[in-house]
This record gives structure tokens, C-alpha cells and sequence, in this order.
């Protein structure tokens, strides 16, 4: 394996503005991101909530990194910005590198399988094949991946960044939440609370999606709302999605130009609450 050091440039503050210039980028960034996922459902124990294929937001290098496994420990992870696949150590620290741009996922996963014998593992285990779909891209039929545009990539790091943090502090205060994760199916970064039995709220940051082009926050109830449900005014700029699901969101769109943490801390703050009440039927 050969060694690399981490060049990850600090995210600026994402620009709300650019949300719909952001698909293709994020498209990328999802398909990208699967390299990673591969690495749980090829060597990590099958989990019932499919938890083995979940992805961790790791400030120090600015990347979603698989689960551990292995022995040395290692994982595979993707990095928005710069666009790249990386493989860490237990302790998060980078030893190998590849760019993506200009590269297919096909030459990206014969690197990870190269990287991944050198780590001791059969890499013949490795594979791309993966039980749920996403949205189509050029890269899915060999396309080269294109890093072109890094400011989007940056803002998409940036989001990141931002959501974990966010989901992170919220998490910190509320023992029934689950840890955040990024899950590699809608490519949301989140955490679950359990407000009663078979009662929960999802709580979320979508980089976007078929619903919202742009990045937003979200909470999502389960049991799902009834479209007749009262739907009170949300805090922090909040508005009801009421396409296909009816649930709080706080699109990029109604942040500002200055994206302020106290400003999605109320959001998440009172949508949980709004929707905790709606589920227990008060």
C-alpha cells in the first residue's frame, strides 16, 4: 500500500444559491460513494437494518468512510472535495489516495482491490453489487467520473460537514438517537430517534434528491403523517413537503446567504417537536 498525505482544502460555507447546479456533482459524489459502501457488503457481517453498509462523515479528512473491518483495520471512503476514494487506517489517518476524476468506477474498484490485498483481504471478495438502486448516471455505463467543477464539490463537502455537525449536536443531547450516519441508498446523512415504540422520527440532511434539487434539512415520522394532519408553523424558516411524504424540511433556499448553525438547530429543534406531538396525539 503506498503511502499518501490527507490535501483536503477546508469547505467554504455552502452557497444556497447554486443548489440546482449541484445534481450532477451530487450524482457523482452518490454512485462515487458506493466504491466505499462495497466494502461492508463484501466483508462485514450482514446487518437487518442494513447498518453494515452505512457511511461515517470523518471531519479530519473530509470524507464518508466505510464501517471498520479487516485486520490491520481499514476502511474505504470518499472524498467530495478533492474528489477522490481513500483508504484509512483504524485511526482515520489516510494511507492511499486515488483521484477520480478522469476515471471510471471500474478503474477506482481494481485500485481498491489492489489496495485491499495489500491489506491482507481477498480481494476477490470485493464487489459492487449492492441489494437497493439509486439514480442513474453516465458513470453507471463507464463514463469517467469529472471533477471539473470543484466548487461544487466543495460546497457538497461543505453540506456534509455541516449536516454531521448539526445532526451530531442534536444527537448528543437526545439518548434515544441513533448514531449519524450516511446511508448509501438516498445518500442522506442522519440519525433515528424513537419517540414510543414503533414511533420514530428521521432526522436528516439530504444533499438532494428527487423532491428538493437542492440541499435541505428534514424530519420524517413513522408511522407517516396523514395528509389531513394539522401542520404547524415551523421554526427556523421550516416548510411541510407534502409530495409522496408529509414531513418538516429546510431547504437551502430559505437559509440566506449566511448559513447560520443556530438557525438549523432551531429547525431540527422544532420539527421534532412539532412532530413528537402529531405521533403521541397531542
Amino acid at each position: 500500500m503506498s503511502a499518501a498525505q490527507p490535501d483536503r482544502a477546508r469547505p467554504r460555507l455552502p452557497d444556497p444559491r447554486k443548489g440546482v447546479t449541484l445534481v450532477d456533482a451530487r450524482l457523482q459524489l452518490h454512485h462515487a460513494a458506493q466504491l466505499a459502501t462495497a466494502f461492508g457488503i463484501s466483508y462485514l457481517p450482514a446487518r437487518a437494518d442494513d447498518s453494515h453498509t452505512n457511511l461515517e462523515w470523518i471531519e479530519t479528512v473530509g470524507a464518508l468512510a466505510s464501517n471498520v473491518g479487516g485486520s490491520p483495520a481499514v476502511r474505504i471512503a470518499m472524498r467530495p472535495f478533492s474528489f477522490a476514494m481513500l483508504v484509512l487506517d483504524a485511526g482515520a489517518n489516510v494511507v492511499a489516495t486515488y483521484p477520480l476524476d478522469g476515471r471510471t468506477v471500474d478503474d477506482a474498484a481494481g485500485w481498491i482491490r489492489r489496495q485491499l490485498a495489500d491489506c491482507g483481504l481477498d480481494s476477490a471478495r470485493y464487489t459492487l453489487k449492492r441489494h437497493y438502486e439509486i439514480p442513474s448516471h453516465a458513470v453507471d455505463t463507464g463514463a469517467a467520473f469529472r471533477g471539473t467543477t470543484p466548487d461544487l464539490f466543495e460546497q457538497l463537502a461543505a453540506w456534509y460537514s455541516l449536516g454531521a455537525d448539526a445532526l451530531g449536536r442534536f444527537a448528543s443531547s437526545a439518548p434515544q438517537a441513533s448514531a449519524v450516519r450516511c446511508w448509501p441508498h438516498h445518500f442522506d446523512i442522519a440519525t433515528l430517534l424513537e419517540v414510543a415504540p414503533g414511533k420514530t422520527i428521521g432526522l436528516g440532511m439530504e444533499p438532494g434528491d428527487a423532491y428538493w434539487a437542492e440541499p435541505y434539512f428534514y424530519a420524517s415520522p413513522y408511522p407517516s403523517l396523514e395528509a389531513q394532519a394539522a401542520r404547524p408553523d415551523l421554526g427556523g424558516n421550516g416548510i411541510w413537503n407534502t409530495r409522496d411524504w408529509i414531513g418538516p424540511v429546510l431547504p437551502s433556499s430559505r437559509m440566506g446567504a449566511g448559513i447560520q448553525p443556530t438557525q438549523i438547530d432551531e429547525f431540527l429543534q422544532s420539527a421534532v417537536s412539532i412532530c413528537t406531538r402529531i405521533l403521541l396525539g397531542n
